[in-house]
């Protein structure tokens, strides 16, 4: 079980950061004991991007500059893989053609106008809600970019629960996909809400509640893309991880936007 654990956080940080971790064993239950320890990969991505963007603006660059950073961050601990996916994946979709067609035209290196205009948002998106959590403060910024990040990376254990299909018998996608117990599942995201409003609590009880809200409601946002992309594409694939991931994150920041 030791050697599982292991080889299951080498697993996450292996295939979800770019952190210099290999990946020693590539099968469904390590595959399942990684997608467990994804929150803990967003944790140390968010940590690196609260950093960086705390830093900037506590040497004055103002709370503008401090989100781009803590933006860019993860996308470069990521090579930018879960934004692909998200622009794929909105590409499959917004083409409205038959599901083996969609999943072609995703598994394309080029990148569509519905793909392009989604990245557009989503990153705007991201960067003026930073921009307004960084203007309340270094902490608010910074908490903000990790309880993202968390809540991004619990997205994916989610959609790796048993009884989500994989898309393609291929690919990330099929290795993760139905692997983690739901029973499973949801005691990770039971714990991590727990965890995110208790960070929240920094600001007083109000805070615990909006920061447990805002995992709450990135799951939910992130649950609704998953269905509909299993209903289109009769399954999951690496690319649907990707838009599962990023539109976790854009929605708790914007559950922190409302109400702050």
């Amino acid at each position: 079980m030791t050697s599982l654990n292991s080889h299951g956080i080498r697993f996450a940080f292996g295939t979800l950061t770019v952190l210099p971790v290999r990946v020693t064993r590539w099968d469904r239950a390590t595959a399942r004991s990684g997608m467990l320890r994804a929150p803990l990969a967003g944790l140390v991505v968010g940590l690196l991007a609260a950093a960086l963007g705390s830093l900037s603006l506590l040497a004055g660059s103002g709370p503008l500059l401090a989100a781009v950073a803590s933006v860019a961050v993860p996308a470069a601990l990521t090579r930018g893989l879960h934004l692909d996916g998200l622009a794929d994946t909105a590409d499959g979709l917004g083409s409205g053609k038959p599901a083996e067609d969609a999943l072609r035209i995703m598994k394309q290196s080029d990148i569509g106008p519905f793909g392009v205009i989604t990245l557009l948002l989503v990153l705007l998106a991201q960067v003026a809600v930073l921009f307004e959590l960084y203007g309340e403060g270094w902490a608010h910024g910074a908490l903000g970019t990790v309880v993202a990040a968390v809540a991004a990376r619990l997205a994916l254990t989610l959609a790796s629960r048993q009884g989500v299909p994989a898309a393609r018998p291929e690919g990330l996608g099929a290795t993760v996909a139905g692997t983690v117990p739901a029973g499973r599942a949801l005691l990770a995201a039971t714990v991590t809400v727990a965890l995110c409003a208790a960070a929240g609590a920094l600001f007083g009880p109000y805070g615990a509640l909006h920061h447990g809200l805002a995992v709450l409601g990135a799951l939910a946002a992130a649950e609704l893309l998953l269905r509909h992309c299993v209903r289109r594409f009769g399954g999951v694939t690496g690319d649907v991880f990707g838009g599962v991931e990023e539109t976790a994150a854009t929605a708790a920041l914007v559950v922190l936007a409302l109400g702050g």
